[in-house]
């Protein structure tokens, strides 16, 4: 059946509205990861408002929803889409009537917004379920920003099955696009991220009393120069792959050598052998560097999220949706990130396409990045990112 595209459309302008309290609701009350209880419950009241029956908790605090017409059934195959339910450890900066109403917690990377677009899609297929071509399943996940990943929670909790989930579409934030535009990439498009945690342990002292101290900074300057060094010296060709620190910390001073220092650091790459391989380097990089001084490193490598590789006929197709929907010329090519998301466990179970949506607004001065205090969106980004899913959810079968 044939949905009518006037209905559809004044659908849209419908739920864009209740999509944008969604989102001022959600941004005021944010939670940390895998503690979004509130979020959670909201989710839940707001999908059974609109009509849905099949909810289920997963995760935690993860939600998932699938939508039937009559003519399917939880045999059937199904395709899902995601959004993630956690917000940033940040103090809000922005001076606007939706402010965080948590002290030190924030939405700052736009998980109000992906959540808030899956809402309003909620409506839309639920209102024209019976054109669907196959089941859709709703997916709203916890933790996103911390190890070890929500989707590894809706995974091992069986969120992927009855129905089985044959391909996953999500979307994320983008402040370098203005709104209204969209970005893909086929293939391989952002890096793992694995968290390197140091602690290396030497013998405090006076400073004038070299003989007598094993200075732990020296070590771990040792440690970080050795590890990027070997990083990028043996790093195979063609393959992304960096390592950085952003704390080292020993409180010593100008005459006290400390007794420890530690480092925190990231190793992210876009191969998952030589990651294998590069990870048990820097062990062995740590424990020839205490036998050298007689100290120890204790090198602990916190696995994070693999890297994440677009399906290339499924981004493609999505892509060419995208220029029918929203005009060829807000359709985008991305370039490879060296940054992570935990949607790339499901892209090494089934095929998925993550694209990016245009939330920037310069007349308005929408222009800080993520993570960033001051981040904010343009609401009209949210009708185009509901307008792209809705056309994936009527046009591509499972």
């Amino acid at each position: 059946m044939k949905i009518d595209q006037q209905h559809l459309i004044s659908k849209f302008k419908a739920v864009f509205e209740k999509m944008c309290d969604y989102r001022e609701h959600l941004h005021m009350h944010p939670e940390l990861s895998y503690k979004e209880f509130k979020t959670a419950e909201f989710v839940k009241q707001t999908l059974k408002s609109i009509g849905l029956t099949d909810i289920q908790s997963v995760g935690g605090t993860g939600v998932i929803a699938t939508i039937y017409a009559k003519h399917h059934s939880k045999k059937d195959k199904c395709i899902a889409f995601r959004a993630d339910l956690d917000a940033l450890p940040i103090q809000e900066l922005n001076d606007v009537k939706y402010r965080s109403q948590n002290e030190g917690v924030m939405h700052a990377c736009g998980h109000d917004v992906h959540t808030s677009i899956l809402l309003g899609l909620a409506e839309v297929l639920w209102s024209f379920k019976d054109q669907l071509p196959q089941p859709v399943k709703l997916i709203f996940q916890p933790g996103e920003e911390v190890n070890p990943g929500g989707a590894n929670l809706i995974i091992d909790g069986g969120g992927l099955k009855n129905p089985e989930v044959s391909k996953i579409f999500a979307l994320h934030v983008f402040p370098d696009f203005e709104f209204g535009n969209c970005g893909f990439r086929e293939g391989l498009y952002m890096a793992s991220s694995d968290e390197l945690h140091i602690t290396i342990k030497g013998k405090g002292g006076h400073g004038a009393l070299k003989g007598q101290t094993i200075n732990p900074m020296f070590m771990g300057a040792e440690f970080i120069i050795a590890a990027e060094q070997y990083i990028n010296t043996n790093t195979p060709k063609d393959t992304p792959s960096v390592i950085n620190f952003g704390r080292f910390e020993a409180l010593g001073s100008t005459n006290v050598i400390p007794e420890k220092a530690l480092i925190k650091g990231t190793f992210r790459t876009m191969n998952e052998k030589w990651r294998t391989v590069a990870k048990a380097k820097l062990k062995d990089i740590a424990q020839n560097i205490s036998e050298k001084y007689g100290g120890h490193i204790d090198l602990n490598i916190s696995q994070g999220y693999p890297f994440l590789k677009n399906d290339p006929e499924l981004t493609r197709s999505v892509k060419n949706l995208a220029s029918i929907t929203i005009g060829k010329d807000k359709v985008h090519d991305l370039e490879l990130r060296m940054t992570a998301e935990d949607f790339a466990f499901y892209s090494h179970i089934v095929p998925v396409c993550f694209f990016r949506l245009g939330v920037g607004n310069i007349s308005k001065g929408i222009t800080y990045n993520v993570h960033n205090a001051r981040f904010d969106i343009e609401p009209k980004s949210m009708l185009t990112g509901l307008e792209v899913f809705s056309s994936i959810a009527f046009s591509l079968d499972s």
